[in-house]
């Protein structure tokens, strides 16, 4: 089956999608983006990840939104056009394409709404199963962490570099030591007497859509989040940790820099918070995820 996605209000074999080169996003990186994962043939908080969207071309003053009805009838049907059961349907939208190149963004903008879905694994995954080993890295970012733009060549050069010393990915740390998140994702440690950590909302951080779903599955069982802030050598010396995203849901982290977490394999608080995310998402857990024990 030819791989489907949907360009300007066209659907279209995904190879054959073409994007002018003097597109803003292409030459300016101005654009934004989302990725809303699938399970079970259904999207995944689409709702919240369309809040964001519109809120992060609010903060861009692009003046002008996609439709909205549209772009949920579009996701649904690139989702049954793919046959996707688990994965995932990206989102791009750009201020568009013009005669030539200007910094100065147009007043009135020509929007390119790009979208295309892949099939991917997202519980029964190494990460998930056995951990991911995670290297700290100077976050290098612009200071609109809250937007989610599609300007990624410093998260991109933060997971090459983390593949090349060996690890699975990439925390972010800022010049005062503090952790602000993973390179695709938000950090969250759990300390020794138990609690669970994950950094404020701020510029500084995005405002995950995972993370999100998962102070209510969590809040409505009465587990408290602390949002602070927590050093990379706090992180270290924490009995565990995971990251949370679309598409990873929630990752264990079994080690920081080569310094072991819960003896180098996911933790129990991170097996329970792991578990019920799978539930929410409508997971039966005992076949996705038989390592959780049923």
């Amino acid at each position: 089956m030819t791989r489907q996605a949907w360009l300007n209000g066209v659907f279209i074999a995904a190879d054959e999608a073409r994007i002018s080169p003097f597109d803003r996003g292409f030459l300016f990186a101005d654009g934004v983006y989302e990725v809303t994962a699938v399970y079970g043939g259904q999207l995944i908080d689409l709702e919240r990840h369309l809040d964001r969207l519109e809120r992060s071309l609010r903060e861009l003053k692009f003046g002008t939104m996609p439709d909205r009805k549209e772009l949920e009838e579009v996701h649904r049907k690139l989702v049954e056009q793919n046959g996707i059961e688990e994965g995932y349907i990206y989102l791009q939208v750009t201020r568009g394409a013009y005669a030539g190149r200007d910094f100065v963004a147009p007043d009135k903008p020509r929007l390119t709404t790009f979208l295309f879905g892949e099939k991917r694994a997202l519980i029964d995954t190494p990460a998930a199963r056995n951990g991911s080993k995670i290297v700290a890295l100077p976050d290098i970012r612009w200071a609109r962490r809250d937007i989610k733009s599609v300007g990624l060549l410093a998260q991109a050069l933060a997971k090459t570099e983390a593949k090349a010393r060996g690890a699975d990915d990439a925390w972010l740390v800022a010049p005062d030591g503090h952790v602000t998140e993973g390179a695709s994702s938000n950090a969250w440690i759990v300390t020794k007497d138990g609690q669970i950590i994950t950094r404020a909302i701020s510029n500084m951080i995005l405002a995950g859509v995972t993370r999100h779903a998962l102070f209510d599955s969590l809040g409505q069982r009465g587990v408290k989040i602390i949002e602070r802030s927590f050093t990379l050598e706090e992180a270290k010396e924490a009995a565990e940790a995971f990251t949370t995203a679309a598409t990873g849901l929630v990752t264990p982290v079994v080690s920081i820099d080569g310094v072991a977490l819960s003896d180098g394999k996911p933790g129990p608080v991170t097996r329970r918070v792991q578990k019920l995310y799978y539930t929410a998402i409508g997971a039966d857990v005992a076949k996705a995820a038989p390592w959780l024990g049923g």
